[in-house]
């Protein structure tokens, strides 16, 4: 026998077997259990979701011997000649290559006559956007008044171009793009029936390149078979794809987290030396960036299996949620304008260089005691208002907790936070939690009921350590969950923060020089690119 394709031969036969549609799925299958049947669907989405296949199963359902159903036998002469494409009764027109009014009148005019061998006269047309104006109005009696016997089925990857007459004559459904999660899953299981080994980190690549396609994600998994040999791993994938290793975007975020331009421009050249799309590299850029803000804001939904998973904790806690959705934002834009670079490598480096230059605090604007009334004033365009440093005085200390036997605490909990050698969720933890007494043995803390996962006891075991180590012995520590007062380390700084920030904007806006240039050019302050000084 010939081989068979992947995406042919797992090709879902049933409505259980399709992966990630379920809204359509159970909508269709609702309909055909209480025989609530539409003379016209519309199946629209991008390509390899799933309309084509979506359809034929709906072709099945409607002419099963067993009866009309959501769950067709797959065994009569009906299922399996559907399955095979040489139903007599399912008639699949490609309009792309029939756009033409002759075309759909031969099709009008044949459906007017009864089914051969199945309940009904099924029309498959996909890409139905491309038929012509004329095929469209003459499509338009049959689907207002169709025969008893016949049913449209109609897939598009551009609704947009469908005249509003045919929309609104027909049941639509919009399928989504396949999760990669989702197409994880279904790669795994293909490769489990084709007694094929692959990796994880593999998979979640082909999984990435195939852009919510699982016709896509499939050929894919085809391809790295051969490429590997009969077996799909990550590193022969990575060079199949072209894709980055993450090393290099790692190495490229330290970089811009010590301020080292050189160090941003070396790696630029390393990436160019190997070839790697630049554009891809700003798309998985983008996708390291989501998973920094994940970590930052809602650490839970990061897999604790991810690949890198200690290293993106750590850049997590480099970095400010300020930092980070900046540079995803300029990542974003650098990746549109790459094609209007001189060059994939100038513009992928103008990018990082951006990301660097728009940094806070990044060493450009020196440290000033003065007044800003003091400093020249360089008239600005009337739309530009660029950060603003103000100098602050220091923040004021933190409540303290009465010591009651110990000598080596003074109670200040944030600042034994700051002092403690801890990273990544453990280091979390100790932020978010309160300390509520201090008996010179035990740390009795607090924590608020929307970081209970923080308490971990793997976390908690981390935090003992570290604090053992600062006091030179075992210290036992209670973390109970429920309301805090307001002084967790997290919590101050966030005040401290927006107190700064307050101070700041005042500063700027009792400026005699800043309120004569508002006055004289009716210009605006603009409070969010002001920056205190820190």
């Amino acid at each position: 026998m010939s081989y068979q394709v992947l995406a042919r031969k797992w090709r879902p036969k049933s409505f259980q077997e399709i992966v990630g549609q379920e809204h359509v799925v159970r909508a269709l299958s609702n309909a055909l259990e209480q025989q609530r049947l539409h003379h016209a669907y519309l199946l629209t989405g991008t390509r390899g979701v799933g309309k084509t296949t979506l359809a034929r199963i709906l072709a099945k359902a409607l002419n099963c011997e067993t009866g009309i159903t959501a769950t067709p036998c797959g065994v009569c002469s009906a299922c399996r000649e559907i399955d095979s494409g040489r139903f007599i009764d399912l008639l699949e027109l490609d309009a792309a290559s029939n756009t033409g009014i002759d075309n759909m009148r031969e099709v009008l005019d044949n459906a007017q006559y009864a089914p051969t061998a199945g309940r009904f006269k099924v029309y498959l047309i996909d890409e139905v956007h491309m038929l012509s104006k004329a095929a469209f109005n003459s499509m338009l009696k049959t689907l207002e008044e169709p025969p008893e016997h016949v049913k449209f089925i109609l897939a598009t990857t551009d609704p947009q171009k469908i005249p509003v007459t045919v929309l609104s004559r027909c049941l639509q459904f919009n399928l989504k793009q396949m999760l990669p999660t989702s197409i994880v899953g279904h790669l795994r299981d293909v490769l489990e029936r084709e007694s094929i080994f692959g990796d994880q980190p593999a998979l979640q690549l082909l999984a990435r390149a195939a852009q919510g396609s699982m016709r896509d994600a499939l050929s894919l998994l085809d391809q790295s078979i051969a490429y590997g040999g009969g077996k799909v791993e990550e590193q022969q994938v990575r060079d199949m794809l072209g894709a980055i290793d993450e090393t290099y975007l790692f190495a490229l975020l330290e970089a811009l987290a010590a301020h080292d331009g050189g160090a941003l421009i070396a790696q630029a050249e390393r990436m160019a030396e190997r070839s790697i799309s630049f554009e891809a590299a700003l798309q998985d850029l983008g996708v390291l960036l989501h998973k920094l803000a994940l970590a930052q804001t809602v650490p839970q939904a990061l897999p604790a299996d991810a690949p890198e998973h200690a290293a993106i904790i750590r850049l997590a806690e480099i970095f400010s949620a300020e930092d980070v959705q900046l540079y995803y934002q300029i990542a974003l834009h650098g990746r549109r304008d790459l094609y209007l670079a001189p060059d994939e490598f100038s513009g992928f480096t103008m990018t990082v260089l951006r990301m660097l230059a728009f940094t806070p605090d990044s060493g450009a604007v020196p440290p000033r005691a003065a007044s800003p009334t003091n400093a020249p004033v360089r008239p600005l365009p009337l739309d530009e208002s660029p950060p603003v440093p103000v100098a602050l005085p220091p923040a004021a200390t933190p409540r303290t907790v009465p010591s009651n036997r110990s000598v080596d605490f003074d109670g200040n909990w944030s600042g034994l936070v700051a002092s403690l050698k801890l990273g990544g969720m453990a280091k979390m933890l100790a932020q978010h939690c309160e300390l509520k007494s201090w008996d010179g043995d035990c740390l009795m803390l607090g924590i608020p009921e929307e970081h209970r996962h923080l308490s971990d006891k793997s976390f908690q075991d981390k935090l003992k350590a570290a604090v053992a180590e600062h006091f030179s012995k075992p210290v036992k520590i209670d973390i109970t969950v429920g309301q805090v007062s307001g002084m967790t380390p997290v919590q101050i700084e966030n005040r401290e923060k927006q107190s700064r920030q307050a101070d700041a904007v005042a500063s700027i806006e009792q400026d005699p020089t800043v309120r004569e240039l508002v006055e004289t050019f009716d210009a605006q302050i603009v409070e969010s690119s002001i920056k205190p000084l820190q």
